[in-house]
């Protein structure tokens, strides 16, 4: 806050620049139209001019609107219409109404920042079904903030803090001592494999974090408020917006003490049955490291909304409500794939659901908490780093020494615990002791002790507990002086203080609390080389020609072109090739560009290098977005000596186009499970369709993950939840083999096509000392597909968690989840979601290829990995390479034949109705083979009734499997996986690439008998083909006389014969008894099979 005063408070404007349109539909009788825009936005419309005879119309007219409601602008729509000004037309006429020309409604998510914004087409829309519209409209939407006019006198709320504001330095907190490293078990060990080299990460700078916040269920809370005494409890969140605290008076709810100002003052501290004395030192404990401090809440004053706002919203002043913007194998059913319900679950009734909506906690099950909030002390003697000790039962927790903020000798902590309240306990007691003192006597400072059972209980959604000042007791007469600001209440995990809090399930607490993390955001860089000029490149050795490249590196990507084309003099070289990359924001990194002559026989000569910072690159959203070329100056080459050249040596110019390609969705998952499409430009998203809500339960049954004290098996389990962008990762439950986490996240769906990865993970960085990073082992993993489930519909089943080891197939236990797809979206909006493309634009427009896509995917992930390593709790690399499925594309004789009986399970229904109709033309059942003569009889004779008759029949089918539609969410299936049926050399090819010589050969060997067997069948389908071109290409001059004599007597008898009474005629013939049959092959077949092929041309 400046020192003169409150900021000025700041109102949103949205600034709509209207820029052209295309193709539209002539209205004015002559082939032309005068078009013009109409743009509405929260009760308020503005309009461009006319462009008057013109189909292809440009204004670049910028409108301006006040967002009233700035929290809320995601949810409101603007609506841009054109129209036909009748004025214009060649008749004169300008009475009646304009002629509609289409209309394009946007939503608040899909609007930019300023400086961030692009021209974006969108194709124009009905009003209704019988409109005849077409073309689309070129607009530029973007948001900026500016400071309001004077204030007018009237009170207001203040308003919350921004979001942007600068978090203070948190430095890491390091873990618990512990007296003995834990050993891997065999499970473990064999779970864990060894990842590849990894070539060096360029480390770029992540970008300032929000300052510590807690998360509701629309998004982060505002930081907690700064009263007169001390930090005030965060707010809570309602469903439309923040709510006030509770106000706690002298009769509220509060925690009394157990003794007053007025107690009876002695050396031992009071408790409510009896004396307590204080308790020893702790001796091998470090103190944890410092959290940040809350940010306060500036003061604002004035009237958030300006003078023609206000006239607008006189009359309509309502409550405001968010619109939504949517239109060794066991026994056979050991590793079965489908979930096993949970009993005593709910199923909710099919009721709308806004999308928006926060999660109320009703997956999972309450856990109930002890909070205790310690905020500061006051008037206690002078010493050296106080922190404070909270014992309650057999739980014990220590803070980090208090920190002197204020200046007034008064340490402050602004610290929560949370205790496992499950048993719950009679006393609470906490005190203060001196960091510095010689002795444990001399370290006691006081303590406060409290009877849990009038510690207030806190449910949503109340308002947070407000701290109270409570005197310290107990030890020698004189030694114990001041106060201690504490609160304490009894809650969930759904309490807003719960995610930050020291927790007794998982004392690492560096490593050990729940997190929400997010994806950077990805871009394809597109670099297309030209030509290049002014190279200085020696004469190639005799009957060589020049082999000059151009060599482009991002970070630890790069791409090379192929060898260039020169020109008569050898000074200038033209490529024309695009060479792809992936960026990452904040775009930081710079392009190397390097040219090199490949010419010669020994090393590549340095023609030159230049650098070219990515930020500086041209931003695109489509291919209709032209990128204007650039030239560069390439400096440091050898200049055609043996030497190089000084830094600032001219050795050539490039010619490049660069452009960051905001149009594309980069893929960082496998396309068959990925869990987001939507384009990198976030004025390309559509509006979300729906909220998907998980509740992780817990686990059961969990197989030791490591040893501790050489017999006892443990596993320290977390659960990682990753949807679109966003990562879920739980506490650790330590030492648990049957973990309750009992924690809910949301996830906004943009389609419903996605799929949720739900992994389990035991936990080895919390036990890593200063340098070493040990990696976390996985326990398995389940996938959840989003159009599998019913919308408003909660699934609660416990999946098996399935491993794939050099041993076989393993089950490492299972895992509890409750899944629920809210989305109040009707039959049209889900015909047009089903109907439209599933990637973007620009992946239909400019393709990738396979090969390309697949690198580039390659990158992605290891961006992905390497800016999630940076966070803390760090989410290691090898847990989003599993997450991720980074080695899904390798070779495996295990899935390859998986795919080939998935290819069989898609064809059973064909050799299912061929074997169906062998058995009618064989009369094994006479009356169905009746039955279809007499329905062919109609068909044939009623032509029209065969595409309705299908579409019935094809109904019916449904329906009728409709009674065995799946009831839940199917897991990891072995059997469709061939996991439960795999050989054990299979498995050791699939987790040992590169095996000794003598096992590679058999490999090899192995190989080439599969292969051909698949040589063998692509040569008979060639043959068939080839027999088919034989009937008319005369190689078999007898075969080819006798089929086109044939054709000719076809052809002649079915121009003098009804049709009708062929086809029923070949019918009859082909459904005829089998007594009438000869059991040798027809005379058709005969004749095909002796037709030429070319393989007897084949070496």
């Amino acid at each position: 806050m400046a020192a003169g005063g409150p900021p000025p408070p700041m109102v949103r404007r949205l600034a709509v620049e209207v820029v052209d349109a295309r193709d539209l539909v002539p209205k004015d009788g002559l082939g032309t139209s005068s078009a013009y825009a109409v743009v509405d936005f929260d009760g308020q419309r503005k309009r461009t001019r006319t462009a008057p005879r013109d189909l292809n119309p440009q204004w670049h007219e910028r409108l301006e609107f006040a967002v009233p409601d700035p929290a809320n602008m995601h949810a409101e729509a603007l609506d841009v219409s054109l129209y036909h000004d009748r004025r214009f037309n060649p008749s004169g006429g300008g009475g009646g109404k304009n002629h509609f020309l289409g209309r394009v409604r946007i939503y608040g998510s899909q609007f930019s920042r300023r400086g961030e914004e692009g021209i974006v087409y969108f194709p124009l829309e009905k009003r209704s079904l019988l409109s005849w519209i077409r073309g689309e409209v070129g607009l530029k939407i973007y948001y900026y903030d500016e400071p309001a006019g004077p204030p007018p006198q009237e009170d207001r709320p203040p308003e919350p803090p921004p979001d942007n504001a600068p978090p203070p330095e948190v430095p890491p907190e390091q873990p618990k001592e512990l007296p003995e490293m834990p050993a891997p078990t065999e499970a473990a060990v064999e779970v864990q494999q060894q990842p590849p080299g990894q070539p060096p990460v360029i480390i770029v700078e992540e970008a300032p974090m929000h300052p510590p916040m807690m998360h509701g269920p629309h998004g982060p809370m505002a930081p907690p408020m700064h009263g007169p005494h001390g930090p005030m409890a965060p707010p809570m969140h309602g469903p439309h917006g923040p709510m006030a605290p509770p106000v706690h008076g002298p009769h509220g709810p509060m925690p009394p003490p157990m003794h007053g100002p007025h107690g009876p003052m002695g050396p031992p501290m009071h408790g409510p049955h009896g004396t307590m004395t204080p308790p020893p030192m702790e001796q091998h404990q470090p103190p944890p490291q410092p959290e940040p401090e809350p940010a306060p809440v500036p003061e604002a004053g004035g009237d958030p909304y300006p003078p023609e706002v206000r006239k607008t919203r006189m009359a309509t002043e309502h409550v405001r409500v968010a619109r939504h913007p949517s239109g060794g194998m066991g026994p056979p059913d050991y590793y079965a794939s489908s979930p096993r319900v949970i009993s005593g679950r709910f199923v909710s009734a099919g009721e709308s659901v806004e999308p928006v909506q926060s999660s109320s906690y009703d997956l999972v099950e309450p856990m109930r908490y002890l909070f205790v909030r310690v905020v500061r002390v006051r008037g206690i003697r002078a010493c050296e780093g106080p922190y404070v000790k909270v014992q309650v039962g057999p739980h014990s927790l220590r803070s980090r020494p208090g920190r002197d903020v204020s200046g007034t000798g008064n340490p402050e902590w602004n610290q929560v615990f949370a205790i496992s309240h499950a048993k719950p306990e009679p006393t609470l007691e906490i005190s203060v002791w001196d960091g510095g003192a010689p002795t444990p006597a001399d370290a006691f400072l006081g303590g406060v002790c409290f009877d849990l059972s009038d510690v207030p209980v806190r449910d949503q959604p109340d308002g947070p507990l407000a701290p109270q000042w409570y005197r310290l007791e107990g030890g020698e007469p004189g030694m114990v002086t001041g106060d201690i600001m504490v609160a304490v209440w009894i809650g969930t995990q759904a309490d807003d203080a719960f995610p930050e809090a020291w927790n007794t399930d998982a004392p690492y607490a560096a490593y050990t609390r729940s997190k929400v993390y997010q994806s950077p955001k990805l871009w394809y860089l597109r670099a297309s080389v030209i030509e290049a000029q002014d190279l200085r490149v020696p004469a190639p050795p005799p009957g060589l020609p020049f082999d000059v490249r151009v060599k482009i590196q991002l970070g630890f990507q790069s791409a090379r072109t192929r060898r260039s084309v020169a020109s008569s003099s050898g000074s200038a070289f033209a490529w024309s090739e695009d060479l792809m990359f992936v960026a990452s924001e904040p775009l930081d990194d710079a392009l190397v560009v390097l040219v090199e002559d490949r010419s010669m026989i020994k090393e590549p000569a340095l023609l030159g290098h230049a650098t070219i910072p990515v930020s500086s690159v041209e931003q695109r959203l489509d291919e209709r977005q032209i990128v204007a070329s650039r030239w560069f100056n390439l400096e440091g080459g050898n200049g055609g000596g043996g030497g190089g050249g000084p830094p600032g040596f001219y050795s050539g110019r490039l010619h490049l186009r660069l452009c960051l390609e905001g149009g594309y969705h980069v893929l960082d998952e496998a396309a068959h499970v990925c869990s987001d499409y939507r384009p990198t430009a976030k004025q390309l998203w559509r509006p979300p369709v729906g909220v998907l809500e998980l509740g992780i339960i817990g686990a059961c049954g969990l197989l030791p993950m490591k040893t501790k004290g050489g017999a006892k098996g443990s596993t320290d389990a977390y659960c990682v939840a990753k949807y679109g962008k966003k990562w879920a990762r739980t506490r650790t439950v330590t030492d648990s083999l049957n973990p309750r986490w009992n924690e809910q996240y949301t996830w906004q769906v943009y389609d419903p096509c996605t799929v949720l990865t739900v992994a389990v993970f035991d936990n080895w960085r919390m036990f890593a000392v200063a340098g070493d990073d040990r990696q976390d082992y996985r326990i398995g993993k389940v996938r959840v597909r989003v159009s599998t489930l019913e919308s408003n519909r909660a699934y609660t089943a416990s999946y098996p968690l399935l491993v794939l080891l050099r041993s076989g197939l393993k089950k490492m236990g299972e895992v509890q989840l409750a899944v629920r797809f809210s989305s109040p979206a009707q039959l049209p909006d889900t015909w047009a979601t089903y109907t439209s493309p599933l990637l973007p634009r620009m992946h239909y427009l400019r393709p990738i290829g396979v090969a390309q896509q697949e690198a580039l995917r390659g990158a992605a992930v290891r961006t992905v990995a390497a800016w999630l390593a940076r966070s803390e709790p760090p989410l290691g690399p090898e847990v989003v390479r599993y997450m991720l499925d980074a080695d899904a594309h390798t070779w495996s004789v295990r899935r390859a034949k998986a795919n080939w009986f998935r290819i069989m399970g898609v064809l059973a229904w064909a050799v299912g109705l061929a074997r169906w109709l062998d058995g009618v033309r064989r009369w094994r059942s006479p009356s169905t083979t009746v039955l279809v003569h007499a329905l062919y009889l109609v068909l044939v004779w009623y032509p029209e009734l065969v595409v309705p008759t299908a579409s019935l029949y094809v109904f019916m089918i449904g329906v009728w499997y409709y009674r065995f539609r799946p009831r839940g969410p199917a897991g990891m299936d072995a059997r469709l996986s061939q996991a439960d049926t795999v050989d054990g050399d299979e498995l050791e090819e699939e987790f040992d690439p590169v095996p000794p010589p003598e096992v590679l050969r058999a490999r090899y060997e192995r190989l080439r008998t599969l292969a051909g067997r698949v040589q063998r069948v692509m040569g008979d389908v060639a043959a068939q083909g080839e027999r088919l071109q034989a009937l008319v290409s005369w190689r078999d001059p007898r075969a080819s006389r006798i089929f086109v004599g044939v054709c000719l007597a076809v052809a002649v008898a079915l121009y003098a014969m009804p049709p009708k009474m062929v086809a029923v005629a070949s019918g009859f013939y082909y459904l005829r008894h089998p007594m009438f049959r000869d059991p040798m092959p027809p005379a058709a077949a005969n004749f095909f099979r002796r037709l030429p092929s070319l393989s007897d041309r084949m070496l």
